[in-house]
């Protein structure tokens, strides 16, 4: 039996260990371990409640967006703080196009070389590369000369001897086979989606002031002034610039995103039966259509055991089932103790020790939803969505296994969406889903202030005693929540129950494997000098764990280089 630690696993961001052992070419167990302290809820405690954003989107310098506004819903949430409708629909365009650039960015440059062969991309034809993509897409940019302009700048990548971005890659392995035409179609587009998930975030600079790390929001609402007849507030020019940049985005998820998800499942359909781990699921409502936050543009709620039919929504943000339901374990984390808690009640003591495979082995917490392990994420939302017969979850669902299905000469159904490719395919979904309702949502917006309301801040009060509340977000990796407890009008406890929590989190004390240690057991490993496999159904989760940092000894040098794969 051989032990293969990856570490970290992470193509560009954060601290995550994976330990898997391999026996016959196949993984019998594995730790998913977070290897770094944040620290964020001890930092806050005793602060003034309204700044909680500011310091929570420096928890992660990937995820800044969400975890500022999940903060800013949760001290709303204790006070019962409704916002004005423009901050909802304001907030919402935020959201969504920080989660466009966000699903671009995972599939193109942080997943995407774990299916691509990009030397193989060499062998291409482009013509027949050009051809093919046609039959795919309307997409402009397949053009036999736009992709010969690609070969020959990678041909003299490989020249050099310095593939640049593309210098770390398990190329020439053989669990890689997508045809070299595909290669080049998926380099080219590697390189097209640079510039469009920019577009994405200069839509959030624009509403946010700038990205990452807003500067808009506040206890109440946004801090934009709205004024059509002055150039230094939100005014017409801006807001029309959103829409130009939003339609761009939509246009490249829908003509080049969704085809290359569905070429590539379609080209490795024994990855849709690899990689299913936990099939209890979690996501929560998002989107308020109203000021009141009543209606929602994505659904919410639990399956249990992979089985629709046990689909039960969450109604809204007090929902209280979810208010009751959330708990974390830290029995095989670095915290003092061995307790199961709910946020309101928990404490944040680190304890280090050694890795201990059997005992305590990750900084990371192991949330738990009415006592289950649960995974959460772009999949969780789509079979929310599909269960809930949400018209365009319904729409990109059926379309994509239809297409996946004809180009691979099998009947696909929802089933196979338990997967690391199912999940590739349900954040494409959830991005068509997003791309649609970015434009809806900035029509929203422009009607209401059409009509002459341009209120975006209502002021918060803090009376005296203890209030307690929650913020929920469905983020790019699913599901987030944040818990306060504020006293006399300070901060006496903050958790924030994250994502990559849910879904990376070790064992608990009743032995229950998280999303990510579950999904690993059973994947073949071919070669384990080069465990690609294992990669690839990290990665399909999209793992986020902690803002990188460097390793020095005291002299100031370099202790260690390890190979991001």
């Amino acid at each position: 039996m051989a032990r293969i630690v990856i570490d970290p696993i992470t193509r560009i961001e954060g601290h995550l260990r994976i330990d898997v052992q391999v026996d016959g070419g196949r993984v019998r167990d594995s730790w998913s371990s977070g290897q770094m302290f944040r620290g964020i809820e001890l930092i806050l405690k005793d602060r003034d409640p309204r700044e909680a954003w500011l310091y929570t989107q420096r928890i992660c310098g990937v995820c800044t967006t969400v975890h500022a506004i999940t903060s800013v819903r949760a001290v709303e949430n204790a006070l019962g703080l409704a916002i004005p409708l423009n901050a909802q629909l304001i907030r919402n365009l935020i959201l969504i196009a920080h989660a466009l650039h966000d699903h671009i960015v995972h599939f193109y440059h942080l997943s995407a070389l774990d299916w691509v062969d990009v030397v193989a991309a060499l062998k291409a034809d482009p013509a027949a590369a050009s051809k093919l993509a046609e039959s795919l897409s309307p997409w402009p940019g397949n053009s036999t000369r736009q992709l010969e302009a690609v070969k020959a700048r990678l041909e003299g990548l490989v020249a050099s001897g310095q593939l640049g971005i593309f210098r770390n890659g398990y190329w020439g392995h053989p669990a890689m086979k997508l045809p070299p035409e595909v290669n080049l179609l998926a380099v080219s587009h590697y390189l097209q989606a640079l510039e469009y998930q920019n577009k994405a975030n200069q839509a959030v600079a624009i509403l946010g002031s700038k990205t990452p790390n807003i500067q808009n929001l506040a206890v109440g609402g946004v801090a934009n002034a709205i004024n059509l007849d002055n150039e230094a507030t939100l005014n017409m020019t801006k807001i029309y610039a959103v829409r130009d940049l939003l339609a761009e985005v939509s246009n490249f998820v829908h003509q080049v995103y969704a085809p290359d998800v569905v070429a590539i499942a379609s080209m490795y359909p024994e990855w849709l039966g690899y990689g299913a781990g936990v099939t209890n699921y979690l996501a929560v409502p998002d989107l308020p259509l109203d000021a009141a936050a009543t209606q929602f543009d994505l659904p919410g709620g639990t399956i249990v055991d992979k089985d629709l039919g046990t689909y039960r929504a969450f109604e809204n943000w007090q929902d209280p089932r979810f208010a009751a339901e959330v708990t974390e374990s830290i029995a095989h984390s670095w915290y003092d103790g061995d307790w199961e808690r709910h946020p309101y009640e928990e404490d944040t003591v680190p304890k280090y020790s050694e890795f201990q495979e059997d005992g305590k082995y990750s900084w990371i917490k192991s949330p738990r939803f009415d006592g289950r392990p649960m995974q959460v994420g772009p999949l969780a939302q789509a079979l929310a969505g599909y269960a809930a017969q949400h018209p365009l979850f319904v729409k990109y669902v059926d379309e994509a296994l239809a297409t996946a299905g004809k180009l691979a000469g099998v009947q696909l159904t929802p089933a196979v969406l338990h997967s690391t490719l199912g999940r590739h395919a349900a954040r494409m979904v959830r991005t068509r889903v997003l791309a649609d309702q970015a434009l809806a949502h900035w029509q929203a917006l422009a009607e209401n202030i059409g009509k002459g309301d341009t209120t975006s801040f209502n002021p918060p009060t803090f009376p005296k005693g203890e209030q307690r509340g929650f913020g929920m977000h469905e983020a790019p990796r699913g599901t987030l929540s944040h818990w306060v407890v504020i006293r006399d009008g300070k901060i006496a406890n903050y958790q924030a129950v994250v994502p990559s929590t849910w879904n990376a989190g070790p064992r608990d004390g009743k032995g229950q494997p998280g999303p990510y240690e579950a999904s690993l057991v059973g994947n073949p490993v071919a070669d384990t000098e080069r465990p690609l496999e294992v990669v690839r159904t990290v990665h399909s989760f999209d793992p986020c764990i902690a803002c990188a940092i460097h390793t020095l000894d005291p002299d100031g040098q370099e202790k260690s280089r390890v190979r991001a794969l």
